[in-house]
């Protein structure tokens, strides 16, 4: 008898053990950033960096924190919201604070409309939201100085390369 609780024992740990999963640690899972490239608008093949260049999303109280703020940058990561079909964000051309602290830039607000995916990656990471049906509108200003948007990407699911291409 007690050679069988203990078969039954033994048995159970083999058991137990052949049952877990390696560490729950996510190297792989993480939503996708939209990526922006800008482009000159008279040699649409060519990147233009901005100068100076400011993002910030419409009703947030602070600047993307994947943009480095007021810098000559030819491309951009952002983050669309999860849990809406829009982002709107502010690109500020020539960035700077006069004496007020108020913003002296051109700035142009870009919206993004999309539909959001989720994707299960495994129990460790969970979900994961893809971007599907992108599409990008300029609201028009007396001075814009983005021209053109143009969509290369509709669907998000990495960030190996530009999604949207911004002429200026």
């Amino acid at each position: 008898m007690k050679k069988i609780l203990a078969i039954g024992a033994i048995l159970m740990i083999i058991i137990s053990f052949s049952a877990c999963e390696k560490d729950d640690i996510c190297v792989d899972g993480d939503t996708p950033l939209l990526v922006v490239g800008f482009y000159d608008i008279n040699d649409t093949a060519t990147v233009k960096r901005v100068t100076k260049l400011r993002v910030a999303g419409i009703d947030q109280e602070f600047t993307v924190n994947t943009v480095p703020d007021r810098t000559d940058l030819d491309l951009v990561e952002l983050p669309l919201r999860i849990n809406s079909p829009t982002t709107s964000f502010v690109f500020i051309s020539n960035s700077a604070s006069n004496s007020s602290n108020e913003e002296t830039g051109n700035a142009d607000v870009v919206t993004f409309n999309y539909e959001t995916k989720e994707v299960f990656v495994s129990r460790a990471c969970g979900f994961i939201a893809n971007y599907a049906s992108l599409n990008g509108t300029l609201t028009s200003d007396t001075d814009n100085w983005i021209k053109e948007i143009e969509v290369v990407q509709t669907t998000i699911n990495d960030q190996a390369t530009a999604h949207v291409k911004i002429f200026h």
